[in-house]
């Protein structure tokens, strides 16, 4: 599953320099026939996916101190800094767009902290970032703000990427039981 694909109603157009590798993206422009979100509904998706990083960031931060020092406790504090980079950013960009940012933690957190195996929880915990990739490719290509698009992307990205890093290290670990 890669997710970064455009959506059919886009094309991609150079035009974002991440700040933190500073590599450059390519990032989804609207289209005549593409449906543009107005602020508001940019802001209610904004602030349901912080809600989600919120809780995100709390499962992971619980779930890092249940874990002794080992390769699954790298990735579980990989996945929080990323948790907490999102937050940050959609804080950031709800300020920017004249928004209040809600307080609230989905009930994700809730959910996941009910979970005591820790590999069930991971899964759990990666069956939420696949939910938060589904929201950012449903919204990126209505939002016309070229740097929040691109904020979005990269935040898309993101999520792919630890999704893949939890399932290679499942699949890596049903591997060696099978042996």
């Amino acid at each position: 599953m890669h997710a970064t694909a455009p959506e059919p109603h886009s094309k991609t157009v150079p035009e974002h320099v991440d700040p933190d590798s500073g590599a450059r993206r390519a990032v989804p422009t609207l289209t005549a026939g593409a449906a543009s979100a107005s602020r508001e509904e940019v802001l209610a998706a904004l602030n349901e996916l912080l809600e989600a990083e919120r809780a995100g960031a709390r499962v992971t931060m619980e779930t890092a101190r249940d874990i002794p020092p080992s390769e699954l406790a790298t990735l579980v504090h990989d996945i929080h800094k990323d948790e907490v980079r999102w937050c940050s950013m959609l804080m950031r960009t709800i300020k920017a767009l004249e928004g209040t940012s809600s307080s609230a933690t989905g009930a994700f957190w809730g959910k996941a902290m009910a979970i005591p195996d820790v590999e069930q929880r991971l899964s759990f915990l990666n069956r939420g970032q696949a939910w938060v990739v589904r929201r950012l490719q449903a919204l990126i290509p209505r939002v016309h703000e070229a740097q929040i698009r691109a904020d979005l992307v990269t935040m898309l990205e993101a999520h792919t990427k630890n999704i893949e890093r939890v399932e290679a290290r499942t699949s890596g670990e049903q591997g060696a039981e099978r042996d």
